[in-house]
């Protein structure tokens, strides 16, 4: 990812898989880099692996623990140039055997979902105060876009945070933050848990997308996920949305961070369609 002058990351879930290997990138780049996770003791391993790598203990799965990471951000990274949204876990549990308490579920849609969604309206704002180029890179899944049966809330929470990121995108058109959807098919890192990883090699997945995570693509994927005929699809979703976005005028950021367009009256009922 070539700059011209030396970037500010945060990476979530930036202390194994496809985190750490984008932060190793980053740091070799020359770029500053914060990753942050939920165990002490694996980020420590992974400063112990990339000298100079920043990190943060903090839990994205509740909003006090994302407005945490924001004030922290806010005070020791104030240029924030990069925000790589890539926290996640993978329950694989099928619907039909499916009986966990809610809370364990719901843990999964607030790691998933909830949480890059609060963090982008958190940051983009700081993103958006000093100026410069900045980059929002959302990871989603292959199984976003065909659900998987063996983890079908993954898949769920995945295809929601697409549909978000595509509006995201468009809030943000006119600004100079890009926002990335970045799509990784199966990849062997410890998203499951515990047991055999399986996919492609973490190495070789980073190596081929840290280059194309630079803003000039809307979306990014590797093997199946970039295939013709997968591209074709986004494409044509893609086309549709153009057509359609403009149906009912919408706010959107303006440089600097300020909301432009319409803004609804009180007491004027929202748009359906």
């Amino acid at each position: 990812m070539a700059t011209q002058h030396k970037r500010a990351v945060l990476i979530t879930g930036g202390s194994s898989g496809i985190g750490l290997g984008l932060a190793e990138r980053h740091l070799a780049a020359g770029h500053r880099v914060l990753i942050t996770g939920r165990s002490p003791d694996r980020l420590a391993a992974a400063a112990d692996r990339l000298p100079g790598v920043e990190t943060l203990t903090n839990d994205i799965a509740t909003a006090e623990g994302r407005q945490q990471l924001a004030d922290h951000v806010g005070r020791a990274m104030p240029e924030l140039d990069v925000l790589v949204n890539n926290a996640g876990i993978q329950r694989r549990v099928a619907i039909a055997a499916d009986r966990c308490p809610w809370a364990e579920a719901q843990h999964e849609l607030d790691i998933l979902l909830a949480a890059p969604i609060h963090l982008g309206r958190l940051l983009v704002p700081l993103m958006l105060a000093h100026g410069r180029p900045g980059v929002l890179v959302n990871v989603t899944s292959g199984g976003a876009f065909v659900p998987q049966p063996f983890a079908p809330l993954y898949s769920a929470a995945k295809a929601a945070l697409h549909s978000y990121t595509v509006n995201l995108r468009h809030a943000l058109e006119a600004t100079r933050v890009r926002v990335v959807e970045l799509v990784p098919p199966a990849v062997a890192t410890p998203l499951a848990g515990p047991g055999p990883a399986h996919g492609a090699d973490p190495d070789e997945f980073c190596d081929a997308v840290f280059p194309l995570l630079d803003g000039a693509r809307a979306e990014v994927g590797f093997g199946p996920t970039a295939t013709p005929e997968f591209t074709a699809q986004r494409a044509i979703e893609h086309r549709t949305f153009t057509a359609m976005s403009d149906r009912f005028p919408v706010p959107v950021y303006l440089p600097g961070g300020r909301p432009s367009g319409h803004e609804p009256r009180s007491g004027e009922p929202a748009a359906r369609g």
